[in-house]
Protein backbone atom coordinates (compact mmCIF):
# COMPACT_ATOMS: atom_id res chain seq x y z
CA UNK A 1 0.00 0.00 0.00
CA UNK A 2 0.91 3.64 -0.38
CA UNK A 3 0.44 6.34 1.84
CA UNK A 4 0.35 9.74 0.67
CA UNK A 5 0.36 12.50 3.28
CA UNK A 6 -1.22 15.75 2.48
CA UNK A 7 0.98 19.32 2.37
CA UNK A 8 0.31 21.23 4.34
CA UNK A 9 -2.09 19.60 6.93
CA UNK A 10 -2.68 19.99 10.85
CA UNK A 11 -2.67 22.79 12.67
CA UNK A 12 -2.96 26.19 11.37
CA UNK A 13 -1.41 29.74 13.29
CA UNK A 14 -4.45 30.41 15.04
CA UNK A 15 -4.67 26.76 16.81
CA UNK A 16 -1.04 27.36 17.94
CA UNK A 17 -1.72 30.39 19.22
CA UNK A 18 -5.32 30.01 21.21
CA UNK A 19 -3.55 26.36 22.46
CA UNK A 20 0.05 28.65 23.70
CA UNK A 21 -2.18 30.88 25.43
CA UNK A 22 -4.05 28.38 27.21
CA UNK A 23 -0.58 26.78 28.53
CA UNK A 24 0.80 29.99 29.22
CA UNK A 25 -2.58 31.18 31.31
CA UNK A 26 -1.90 27.75 33.33
CA UNK A 27 1.77 28.62 33.99
CA UNK A 28 1.71 32.00 35.18
CA UNK A 29 -1.83 31.91 36.94
CA UNK A 30 -1.70 28.00 38.02
CA UNK A 31 -5.22 25.55 37.75
CA UNK A 32 -7.53 26.18 37.43
CA UNK A 33 -8.15 28.37 34.43
CA UNK A 34 -11.91 28.55 32.75
CA UNK A 35 -12.01 28.15 28.81
CA UNK A 36 -15.52 29.23 27.75
CA UNK A 37 -16.36 26.71 24.57
CA UNK A 38 -13.66 24.45 23.65
CA UNK A 39 -10.22 26.32 22.91
CA UNK A 40 -10.48 24.58 19.20
CA UNK A 41 -12.49 21.71 18.18
CA UNK A 42 -10.33 18.79 19.00
CA UNK A 43 -11.00 16.24 21.85
CA UNK A 44 -7.35 14.74 22.14
CA UNK A 45 -6.39 18.67 22.45
CA UNK A 46 -8.96 19.15 24.64
CA UNK A 47 -7.83 16.05 26.99
CA UNK A 48 -4.70 17.14 27.30
CA UNK A 49 -5.71 20.60 28.72
CA UNK A 50 -7.85 19.45 30.67
CA UNK A 51 -5.24 16.85 32.46
CA UNK A 52 -2.97 20.10 32.75
CA UNK A 53 -5.99 21.80 34.72
CA UNK A 54 -7.76 23.90 31.82
CA UNK A 55 -11.87 23.33 32.39
CA UNK A 56 -14.05 23.70 29.41
CA UNK A 57 -17.44 25.50 30.19
CA UNK A 58 -20.59 26.65 28.73
CA UNK A 59 -22.31 29.16 30.49
CA UNK A 60 -19.96 32.36 31.99
CA UNK A 61 -22.03 31.24 34.79
CA UNK A 62 -20.61 28.13 35.36
CA UNK A 63 -17.06 30.26 36.72
CA UNK A 64 -16.52 31.42 40.16
CA UNK A 65 -16.18 35.41 40.36
CA UNK A 66 -12.19 36.27 39.81
CA UNK A 67 -11.22 33.37 37.98
CA UNK A 68 -8.95 33.93 34.92
CA UNK A 69 -11.24 33.00 32.11
CA UNK A 70 -10.07 32.52 28.41
CA UNK A 71 -12.30 32.97 25.39
CA UNK A 72 -12.03 30.21 22.70
CA UNK A 73 -10.24 31.05 18.94
CA UNK A 74 -13.50 30.67 17.27
CA UNK A 75 -14.64 34.38 19.02
CA UNK A 76 -17.44 35.94 21.09
CA UNK A 77 -20.17 37.97 20.76
CA UNK A 78 -19.94 41.92 22.72
CA UNK A 79 -22.93 40.63 25.17
CA UNK A 80 -20.56 37.97 26.63
CA UNK A 81 -17.53 40.30 27.00
CA UNK A 82 -19.76 42.43 28.32
CA UNK A 83 -21.19 40.24 30.74
CA UNK A 84 -17.79 38.71 31.75
CA UNK A 85 -16.84 41.86 33.15
CA UNK A 86 -19.98 42.29 35.06
CA UNK A 87 -19.09 38.92 36.39
CA UNK A 88 -15.64 40.20 37.42
CA UNK A 89 -14.14 37.62 35.34
CA UNK A 90 -10.04 37.87 34.62
CA UNK A 91 -10.49 38.13 30.66
CA UNK A 92 -7.83 36.66 28.04
CA UNK A 93 -8.72 36.91 24.50
CA UNK A 94 -7.82 33.86 22.34
CA UNK A 95 -9.91 34.74 19.21
CA UNK A 96 -7.84 34.29 16.23
CA UNK A 97 -6.36 37.14 14.82
CA UNK A 98 -8.18 36.72 11.43
CA UNK A 99 -11.59 35.81 12.67
CA UNK A 100 -11.37 39.56 14.79
CA UNK A 101 -10.17 40.63 11.11
CA UNK A 102 -14.10 39.24 10.32
CA UNK A 103 -16.04 41.11 13.29
CA UNK A 104 -13.92 44.35 12.67
CA UNK A 105 -15.01 44.25 9.12
CA UNK A 106 -18.83 43.73 9.86
CA UNK A 107 -18.54 46.70 12.56
CA UNK A 108 -17.07 49.25 10.15
CA UNK A 109 -19.87 47.87 7.29
CA UNK A 110 -22.83 48.14 9.83
CA UNK A 111 -21.18 51.52 11.18
CA UNK A 112 -21.63 52.56 7.46
CA UNK A 113 -25.27 51.85 7.16
CA UNK A 114 -25.16 48.72 5.20
CA UNK A 115 -26.90 45.07 5.92
CA UNK A 116 -24.49 42.45 6.44
CA UNK A 117 -24.81 38.95 5.45
CA UNK A 118 -22.90 36.07 7.54
CA UNK A 119 -21.82 33.41 5.06
CA UNK A 120 -21.80 30.11 7.43
CA UNK A 121 -23.23 27.87 9.27
CA UNK A 122 -25.90 28.64 11.68
CA UNK A 123 -24.94 27.55 15.31
CA UNK A 124 -21.33 27.23 14.83
CA UNK A 125 -19.77 29.26 17.48
CA UNK A 126 -17.89 30.89 15.00
CA UNK A 127 -21.13 32.48 13.38
CA UNK A 128 -22.41 33.21 16.50
CA UNK A 129 -19.79 35.23 17.91
CA UNK A 130 -19.48 37.10 14.48
CA UNK A 131 -23.46 37.98 14.68
CA UNK A 132 -22.75 39.38 18.45
CA UNK A 133 -20.50 41.84 17.26
CA UNK A 134 -23.14 43.29 14.80
CA UNK A 135 -23.90 47.26 15.50
CA UNK A 136 -26.97 47.21 12.41
CA UNK A 137 -28.68 44.53 10.59
CA UNK A 138 -27.16 40.96 9.95
CA UNK A 139 -28.54 38.01 8.31
CA UNK A 140 -26.96 34.49 8.88
CA UNK A 141 -26.62 32.68 5.02
CA UNK A 142 -26.17 29.38 4.89
CA UNK A 143 -27.09 28.27 1.68
CA UNK A 144 -27.84 30.06 -1.77
CA UNK A 145 -31.24 29.24 -2.01
CA UNK A 146 -32.02 31.40 1.25
CA UNK A 147 -30.84 34.64 -0.78
CA UNK A 148 -33.72 35.27 -2.37
CA UNK A 149 -36.13 35.66 0.76
CA UNK A 150 -33.74 37.93 2.69
CA UNK A 151 -35.18 41.14 3.92
CA UNK A 152 -32.89 43.85 3.78
CA UNK A 153 -33.00 47.87 4.67
CA UNK A 154 -32.09 48.77 1.29
CA UNK A 155 -30.83 46.59 -1.49
CA UNK A 156 -27.85 48.76 -2.49
CA UNK A 157 -26.45 48.92 0.68
CA UNK A 158 -25.66 45.49 0.86
CA UNK A 159 -22.22 43.68 2.30
CA UNK A 160 -21.05 40.08 3.38
CA UNK A 161 -18.66 38.49 5.57
CA UNK A 162 -17.33 34.59 5.54
CA UNK A 163 -17.03 32.08 8.39
CA UNK A 164 -12.89 31.15 8.02
CA UNK A 165 -13.74 27.36 7.71
CA UNK A 166 -16.10 27.12 5.29
CA UNK A 167 -15.23 25.61 1.83
CA UNK A 168 -14.56 27.37 -1.05
CA UNK A 169 -16.80 24.69 -3.37
CA UNK A 170 -19.53 25.26 -0.89
CA UNK A 171 -19.01 29.64 -0.90
CA UNK A 172 -18.98 29.97 -4.87
CA UNK A 173 -22.49 29.09 -5.33
CA UNK A 174 -23.72 31.35 -2.66
CA UNK A 175 -21.79 33.82 -3.56
CA UNK A 176 -22.89 33.70 -7.58
CA UNK A 177 -26.61 33.74 -5.56
CA UNK A 178 -25.56 36.76 -3.83
CA UNK A 179 -24.30 39.12 -6.64
CA UNK A 180 -27.66 37.99 -8.73
CA UNK A 181 -29.68 39.35 -6.25
CA UNK A 182 -27.54 42.61 -4.67
CA UNK A 183 -25.33 43.35 -8.04
CA UNK A 184 -23.47 46.72 -5.74
CA UNK A 185 -22.81 44.32 -3.20
CA UNK A 186 -20.16 45.11 -1.27
CA UNK A 187 -17.20 42.24 -1.04
CA UNK A 188 -14.16 42.02 0.95
CA UNK A 189 -10.81 42.77 -1.20
CA UNK A 190 -10.05 39.35 -0.30
CA UNK A 191 -11.81 35.91 0.78
CA UNK A 192 -12.24 35.87 4.63
CA UNK A 193 -11.90 32.21 4.24
CA UNK A 194 -8.35 31.98 6.01
CA UNK A 195 -5.29 30.90 4.30
CA UNK A 196 -4.83 27.54 6.48
CA UNK A 197 -8.57 26.59 5.30
CA UNK A 198 -7.67 27.41 1.50
CA UNK A 199 -4.39 25.51 1.59
CA UNK A 200 -5.52 22.39 3.15
CA UNK A 201 -8.71 22.33 0.89
CA UNK A 202 -6.49 22.69 -1.94
CA UNK A 203 -3.64 19.94 -1.22
CA UNK A 204 -6.88 17.37 -0.05
CA UNK A 205 -8.68 18.57 -3.64
CA UNK A 206 -5.14 17.34 -5.42
CA UNK A 207 -4.70 14.32 -3.16
CA UNK A 208 -7.81 12.89 -3.63
CA UNK A 209 -7.25 12.81 -7.57
CA UNK A 210 -4.10 10.78 -6.71
CA UNK A 211 -5.34 8.17 -4.11
CA UNK A 212 -8.03 5.53 -3.72
CA UNK A 213 -9.65 6.54 -0.43
CA UNK A 214 -9.08 9.81 1.86
CA UNK A 215 -8.28 9.43 5.60
CA UNK A 216 -9.16 13.20 7.47
CA UNK A 217 -7.90 13.56 10.95
CA UNK A 218 -10.06 15.89 12.79
CA UNK A 219 -13.04 15.94 15.68
CA UNK A 220 -16.11 15.61 14.20
CA UNK A 221 -17.64 19.35 15.23
CA UNK A 222 -14.50 21.00 13.52
CA UNK A 223 -15.93 22.53 10.78
CA UNK A 224 -12.63 23.02 8.45
CA UNK A 225 -12.31 18.85 9.17
CA UNK A 226 -15.73 18.30 7.53
CA UNK A 227 -14.69 20.63 4.69
CA UNK A 228 -11.82 18.57 4.24
CA UNK A 229 -13.63 15.15 4.07
CA UNK A 230 -16.34 17.06 1.65
CA UNK A 231 -13.62 18.22 -1.02
CA UNK A 232 -12.52 14.72 -0.93
CA UNK A 233 -15.62 13.49 -2.00
CA UNK A 234 -16.45 15.85 -4.70
CA UNK A 235 -13.99 14.41 -6.15
CA UNK A 236 -15.69 11.31 -6.39
CA UNK A 237 -12.77 9.98 -3.63
CA UNK A 238 -14.35 7.93 -0.91
CA UNK A 239 -13.29 9.73 2.46
CA UNK A 240 -13.36 9.27 5.43
CA UNK A 241 -13.07 11.93 9.01
CA UNK A 242 -11.59 10.35 11.88
CA UNK A 243 -10.39 11.23 15.38
CA UNK A 244 -7.71 9.42 15.63
CA UNK A 245 -6.55 5.78 14.23
CA UNK A 246 -9.10 3.80 16.63
CA UNK A 247 -11.71 4.96 14.56
CA UNK A 248 -10.20 3.20 11.45
CA UNK A 249 -12.36 0.47 9.98
CA UNK A 250 -10.65 -2.41 7.87
CA UNK A 251 -13.30 -3.06 5.81
CA UNK A 252 -13.11 0.84 4.29
CA UNK A 253 -9.45 -0.66 2.27
CA UNK A 254 -10.88 -3.59 0.31
CA UNK A 255 -9.10 -3.25 -3.32
CA UNK A 256 -7.63 0.03 -2.01
CA UNK A 257 -3.79 0.80 -2.93
CA UNK A 258 -3.25 4.28 -2.06
CA UNK A 259 -4.44 5.62 0.73
CA UNK A 260 -4.09 9.78 1.23
CA UNK A 261 -3.78 11.23 4.66
CA UNK A 262 -4.76 14.75 5.75
CA UNK A 263 -5.98 16.15 9.05
CA UNK A 264 -7.73 19.50 9.96
CA UNK A 265 -6.02 23.10 11.19
CA UNK A 266 -7.13 22.18 14.88
CA UNK A 267 -5.79 18.12 14.80
CA UNK A 268 -2.08 17.54 15.94
CA UNK A 269 0.27 15.61 13.87
CA UNK A 270 0.91 12.75 16.70
CA UNK A 271 -2.56 11.62 15.35
CA UNK A 272 -1.39 11.78 12.07
CA UNK A 273 1.61 9.51 12.83
CA UNK A 274 -0.84 7.43 14.59
CA UNK A 275 -2.61 6.61 11.45
CA UNK A 276 0.34 5.81 9.72
CA UNK A 277 1.55 3.58 11.88
CA UNK A 278 -1.64 1.62 11.62
CA UNK A 279 -1.75 1.79 8.38
CA UNK A 280 1.85 0.02 8.53
CA UNK A 281 0.93 -2.83 10.34
CA UNK A 282 -0.79 -3.81 6.90
CA UNK A 283 2.60 -4.88 5.89
CA UNK A 284 4.46 -3.38 3.18
CA UNK A 285 3.53 0.41 3.31
CA UNK A 286 5.56 3.03 1.49
CA UNK A 287 4.91 6.86 2.66
CA UNK A 288 5.61 10.41 0.66
CA UNK A 289 4.69 13.50 1.63
CA UNK A 290 3.24 15.17 -1.19
CA UNK A 291 4.75 18.78 -2.49
CA UNK A 292 2.50 21.80 -1.50
CA UNK A 293 2.13 24.94 0.42
CA UNK A 294 4.71 25.69 2.84
CA UNK A 295 3.03 28.11 5.64
CA UNK A 296 5.83 30.30 7.30
CA UNK A 297 2.44 32.54 8.75
CA UNK A 298 2.68 32.85 12.89
CA UNK A 299 0.46 35.22 15.07
CA UNK A 300 2.50 36.85 18.25
CA UNK A 301 1.04 35.57 21.70
CA UNK A 302 0.07 38.33 23.71
CA UNK A 303 1.58 38.84 27.57
CA UNK A 304 -0.91 37.72 29.29
CA UNK A 305 -1.17 40.89 32.10
CA UNK A 306 -4.61 39.66 33.52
Amino acid sequence: MEVILAKPRGFCAGVNRAIAIVHQALERHRPPVYVLHEIVHNTHVLEELRCRGAVFVEELEDIPRGSVTVFSAHGVSRAVEQRATALGLRIIDATCPLVSKVHRRMIRLNAQGYDVLVIGHKGHPEVEGTCGQAVGPVHVVSKASEIGQLQVTDPDKVGYVTQTTLSVDDTREILLAIRRRFPRIAEPDRTDICYATTNRQAAVRELADRVDLVLVVGSKNSSNSNRLREVAELRQTPAHLIDDASEIDPAWFAGVKRVGVSAGASAPEHLVVGVVDWLRRWGDVTVTEMEGEEEHISFLVPELEV
